[in-house]
């Protein structure tokens, strides 16, 4: 298949913009603890990436800005809405995770 840089991009805009759609309004129930539990990402990194691809274009944005732009409002906003406190065994087992992932580390 031979598809032009530029339509390529819109349809990686394309592809973002459903999941972005599908974690926020199809499936808000799916916590973020879970998501990084079983990917290794969440909503959150979704936000930083955001970020950090507007910050790379001298877009000057904030952490908040960013999850505010994700989100489509301010993250504590929806947190209040659709955030649930992680049980122990979660939070447990996000460390593990996070040690593996982010700092590499082997159980």
């Amino acid at each position: 298949m031979d598809i032009d840089d530029q339509t390529r991009v819109e349809l990686e805009a394309a592809a973002f913009r459903r999941l972005r759609r599908h974690l926020m309004d199809d499936r808000p129930d799916v916590q973020n603890i879970d998501m990084m539990n079983l990917a290794g990402f969440c909503r959150n990194c979704l936000s930083r990436w955001f970020q950090e691809a507007a910050n790379e274009r001298g877009i000057a944005m904030t952490k908040d800005e960013g999850r505010e732009a994700f989100y489509g409002m301010p993250y504590d906003d929806w947190k209040a809405r659709n955030q649930t406190e992680a049980s122990p065994e979660k939070q447990a087992e996000f460390e593990v995770a996070f040690r593996e992932n982010v700092r590499g580390e082997k159980r």
